[in-house]
């Protein structure tokens, strides 16, 4: 099981990490384990023999080890492949959790069979093997979940597995120096020297830093801004978008798509209290909080770990105005009380390929309604196509907010790309018929005005609803448009 957990860790910044992830990784492992099973009882009626035993927990201790040898180089070329998403997903899943698992799996049918002393204890041996390892299991999966990926680290964690299977095939039976054993311990040594080598490096020359939080992988690196050439800071969680950007000698923002945010100040120019869901590199709360010094923003981020990263590497400092909150951010506004923002801001559409489904329903935009005051708004990035093949996601989103909203507004980011193009878009929803004022309070502002869309986009698209909400479906069509005119 926690080779299972840590497996999505390890491809999401190479594939990224959605369903076709998990249901790759639980698929394969699921049938690699049952072909392991299926070999693992035929061998154990013909050599019941505790080498055997030995010899397969080693095997998958050294195959673990190959999969922290090779998987930046496999997976970089794998993400390279002008293939669908799923197939990615796959064929990254066979190569690299498959030959460790069918070794896995040649465990339970040698244990059952060294530990049967008589035809009428078979029940009783059986049941009790597979209630240790189903405890086991259970065992593993809290502490992945709750001690390894955020206090270990997903690499670190493979090699804690494959040094643990090492060590417990020996405890078996003693080591015998054949050439397979001296290339298996051979392959540890160099799979944990290779990876603690490469990671002190990047850190050392390139600022890249590759830190678990409960949540999520983040790496974080400094480059340049390509349109300005100043340098930045950047955090990405996938291997497609950056999420979050600074300057690192400026106040700025730097993403394109978090100055329309500032539309706040159009539709609701009286404003003083704002949510934002979502925090990450919190360049937009700290901005806010710059440019509107009588008003204050709640800040919910689920992930505590991100709020660290952000005070440690992007300036964030408290400030009695800010107040944060680490929960999700379905949770917050299912609880929150009526009427008391003026405006709501969505970050948390991590990019086109990670959305939390659970806040593009029309339940979720019910509550978002509630808790907004009476002219109150709610703006959101939103990475999709306006027309074509990439367009379900967006359009089911209208769908969804003119279902609750009488007003809703789209943005193009980018006002020159063709409308079949994946690209940033911002969706405008209020409460009221109008904005609360007609021209615009600065140049800035009549420019993010301008790229508001005029066409009216197709409104065919069904509702998303908490029962049925296919939004990966469609984003994964997206992203496989996206991956074939890179």
């Amino acid at each position: 099981m926690i080779f299972e957990i840590i497996g999505s860790r390890i491809l999401s910044p190479f594939i990224g990490s959605s369903t076709y992830i998990w249901t790759s990784l639980i698929g394969v492992i699921l049938g690699s384990l049952s072909l392991g099973y299926w070999l693992g009882g035929r061998l154990a009626d013909r050599r019941p023999d505790p080498k055997l035993l030995a010899a397969s927990i080693f095997a998958a201790g050294g195959l673990i080890s190959l999969t922290v040898l090779i998987k930046e180089v496999l997976l970089s070329l794998i993400a390279s492949a002008a293939t669908m998403i799923e197939i990615k997903a796959l064929v990254a899943a066979l190569l690299l959790f498959a030959p460790a698992s069918v070794c896995l799996g040649l465990v339970t049918p040698f244990a059952v069979r060294l530990r049967m002393t008589s035809i009428e204890e078979t029940g009783r041996t059986v049941g009790r093997l597979y209630a240790l390892s189903t405890v086991g299991s259970i065992v593993g999966t809290f502490t992945a979940g709750f001690v390894l990926i955020p206090f270990v680290g997903s690499v670190r964690t493979l090699y804690l597995i494959a040094g643990t299977l090492i060590a417990l095939s020996l405890l078996l039976v003693p080591l015998t120096m054949t050439k397979l054993n001296i290339a298996a311990i051979t392959l540890f040594t160099f799979g944990v020297a290779s990876s603690e080598g490469s990671a002190y490096l990047l850190r050392q020359n390139s600022g890249v830093y590759d830190i678990d939080t409960e949540y999520s992988r983040v790496q974080i690196f400094d480059s340049k801004d390509p349109a300005t050439g100043k340098p930045i800071r950047a955090l990405a969680t996938d291997p497609y978008f950056v999420q979050s950007a600074m300057f690192l000698d400026s106040e700025e923002l730097v993403l394109d798509y978090s100055h329309y945010y500032h539309l706040i100040s159009y539709f609701r120019p009286d404003l003083t209290r704002t949510l934002i869901i979502g925090g990450a590199g919190y360049s937009f709360p700290k901005e806010y909080l710059r440019t509107y010094p009588n008003a204050t923003i709640d800040v919910v981020e689920i992930d505590p770990g991100m709020t660290q990263i952000a005070r440690d590497h992007f300036r964030l400092i408290g400030d009695q105005r800010m107040r944060i909150l680490h929960e999700d951010g379905r949770m917050f506004i299912n609880r929150a009380d009526e009427r008391q923002y003026d405006a709501i801001l969505m970050d948390a559409f991590g990019s086109l390929f990670t959305v939390p489904t659970h806040l593009t329903t029309i339940e979720a935009v019910r509550h978002f309604s509630r808790i907004l005051k009476d002219d109150g708004i709610i703006l959101f990035n939103l990475g999709g196509a306006i027309a074509g093949e990439g367009d379900r996601f967006l359009n089911a989103e209208l769908a969804t907010y003119r279902a609750v909203f009488p007003t809703v507004l789209l943005f193009k980011v980018n006002a020159e790309y063709p409308d079949e193009k994946l690209q940033n878009l911002i969706i405008v929803a209020s409460k009221s018929a109008a904005p609360t004022q007609t021209s615009p309070s600065s140049d800035q502002i009549a420019d993010l005005l301008s790229h508001r869309y005029i066409r009216e986009p197709p409104n065919n698209a069904p509702i998303l609803t908490d029962d049925l909400a296919p939004v990966e479906y469609y984003n994964s069509i997206a992203q496989n448009l996206y991956l074939s005119t890179r």
